[in-house]
C-alpha cells in the first residue's frame, strides 16, 4: 500500500513494504507492484 505524506511542504509518497519514498504517486504505485512481487518468497523455500 502506497501512503502518502508531507515533508518539507512537499507531498511524498511511500510503500509501506520497504517505506521508500517518491515524489510521484504513480512511481510509487509501480514500485509497489514490483517490491511486492520481489517480497514473496519462492514456493520451494520453507
Amino acid at each position: 500500500m502506497v501512503t502518502e505524506t508531507t515533508r518539507d511542504d512537499m507531498t511524498w509518497y511511500e510503500c509501506e513494504s520497504c517505506g521508500l519514498m517518491f515524489d510521484s504517486e504513480e512511481d510509487a504505485r509501480q514500485h509497489e507492484r514490483n517490491c511486492d512481487e520481489e517480497n514473496q518468497d519462492p514456493s520451494y523455500i520453507q
